[in-house]
Protein backbone atom coordinates (compact mmCIF):
# COMPACT_ATOMS: atom_id res chain seq x y z
CA UNK A 1 0.00 0.00 0.00
CA UNK A 2 2.84 2.54 0.57
CA UNK A 3 3.44 2.35 -3.03
CA UNK A 4 0.03 3.22 -4.16
CA UNK A 5 0.47 6.27 -1.46
CA UNK A 6 3.63 7.56 -2.62
CA UNK A 7 1.90 7.24 -6.04
CA UNK A 8 -0.62 9.53 -5.67
CA UNK A 9 1.32 11.49 -3.78
CA UNK A 10 3.71 12.18 -6.50
CA UNK A 11 0.87 12.90 -8.83
CA UNK A 12 -1.03 15.22 -6.32
CA UNK A 13 2.23 17.77 -6.49
CA UNK A 14 1.95 18.24 -9.96
CA UNK A 15 1.18 21.71 -10.79
CA UNK A 16 -2.80 22.12 -10.90
CA UNK A 17 -4.14 19.01 -9.67
CA UNK A 18 -7.14 19.22 -7.70
CA UNK A 19 -7.52 15.93 -6.05
CA UNK A 20 -7.35 12.41 -6.62
CA UNK A 21 -10.21 9.54 -6.19
CA UNK A 22 -9.69 5.86 -5.92
CA UNK A 23 -12.80 3.82 -7.08
CA UNK A 24 -13.48 0.03 -6.48
CA UNK A 25 -15.42 -2.08 -9.18
CA UNK A 26 -18.18 -1.41 -7.01
CA UNK A 27 -18.35 2.36 -7.62
CA UNK A 28 -17.30 2.49 -3.51
CA UNK A 29 -14.30 5.10 -3.16
CA UNK A 30 -11.44 3.80 -1.63
CA UNK A 31 -9.05 7.00 -1.28
CA UNK A 32 -9.50 10.56 -1.81
CA UNK A 33 -7.96 13.77 -1.23
CA UNK A 34 -11.29 15.94 -1.40
CA UNK A 35 -14.32 15.71 1.00
CA UNK A 36 -16.38 13.00 0.96
CA UNK A 37 -19.20 14.84 -0.62
CA UNK A 38 -17.32 15.98 -3.64
CA UNK A 39 -15.61 12.67 -3.82
CA UNK A 40 -18.98 10.70 -3.56
CA UNK A 41 -20.22 12.65 -6.66
CA UNK A 42 -17.53 12.35 -8.57
CA UNK A 43 -16.96 8.77 -8.36
CA UNK A 44 -20.24 8.05 -8.72
CA UNK A 45 -20.67 10.06 -11.82
CA UNK A 46 -17.47 9.27 -13.54
CA UNK A 47 -17.92 5.40 -13.47
CA UNK A 48 -21.06 5.71 -14.89
CA UNK A 49 -19.81 7.85 -17.57
CA UNK A 50 -16.65 5.32 -17.77
CA UNK A 51 -18.95 2.09 -18.46
CA UNK A 52 -20.79 3.96 -21.14
CA UNK A 53 -17.67 4.85 -22.68
CA UNK A 54 -16.36 1.58 -21.92
CA UNK A 55 -19.15 0.01 -23.80
CA UNK A 56 -18.98 1.96 -26.36
CA UNK A 57 -15.75 1.48 -27.42
CA UNK A 58 -16.36 -2.39 -27.45
CA UNK A 59 -19.67 -1.76 -29.15
CA UNK A 60 -17.56 -0.53 -32.15
CA UNK A 61 -14.81 -2.83 -31.83
CA UNK A 62 -15.60 -6.10 -29.81
CA UNK A 63 -11.66 -6.64 -29.46
CA UNK A 64 -10.85 -3.15 -28.37
CA UNK A 65 -11.14 -1.46 -25.05
CA UNK A 66 -10.91 1.92 -22.90
CA UNK A 67 -7.70 3.10 -21.54
CA UNK A 68 -8.37 6.59 -21.18
CA UNK A 69 -10.89 8.90 -20.52
CA UNK A 70 -10.00 12.41 -20.34
CA UNK A 71 -12.91 15.39 -20.08
CA UNK A 72 -12.00 18.90 -20.34
CA UNK A 73 -14.14 21.54 -19.19
CA UNK A 74 -13.72 25.77 -18.44
CA UNK A 75 -12.65 25.11 -15.35
CA UNK A 76 -11.17 21.73 -15.10
CA UNK A 77 -9.94 18.46 -16.71
CA UNK A 78 -10.90 15.06 -15.59
CA UNK A 79 -8.32 12.79 -16.32
CA UNK A 80 -10.16 8.15 -15.69
CA UNK A 81 -7.68 5.54 -16.03
CA UNK A 82 -9.60 2.10 -15.71
CA UNK A 83 -8.79 -1.04 -15.02
CA UNK A 84 -9.80 -4.16 -13.63
CA UNK A 85 -10.98 -3.45 -10.23
CA UNK A 86 -10.37 0.50 -9.69
CA UNK A 87 -11.02 3.56 -11.24
CA UNK A 88 -8.11 6.38 -10.66
CA UNK A 89 -9.76 9.37 -11.07
CA UNK A 90 -7.82 13.00 -11.13
CA UNK A 91 -9.36 16.01 -11.30
CA UNK A 92 -7.02 19.70 -12.30
CA UNK A 93 -7.93 23.10 -13.13
CA UNK A 94 -7.99 24.08 -16.49
CA UNK A 95 -5.38 26.69 -16.34
CA UNK A 96 -5.19 28.10 -20.11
Amino acid sequence: MSEVDETLKRIETHKGVIGTIVVNADGIPIRSSLDNSTTVQYAGLLRQLTMKARSTVRDIDPQNDLKFLRIRSRKHEIMVAPENEFLLIVIQSNSE
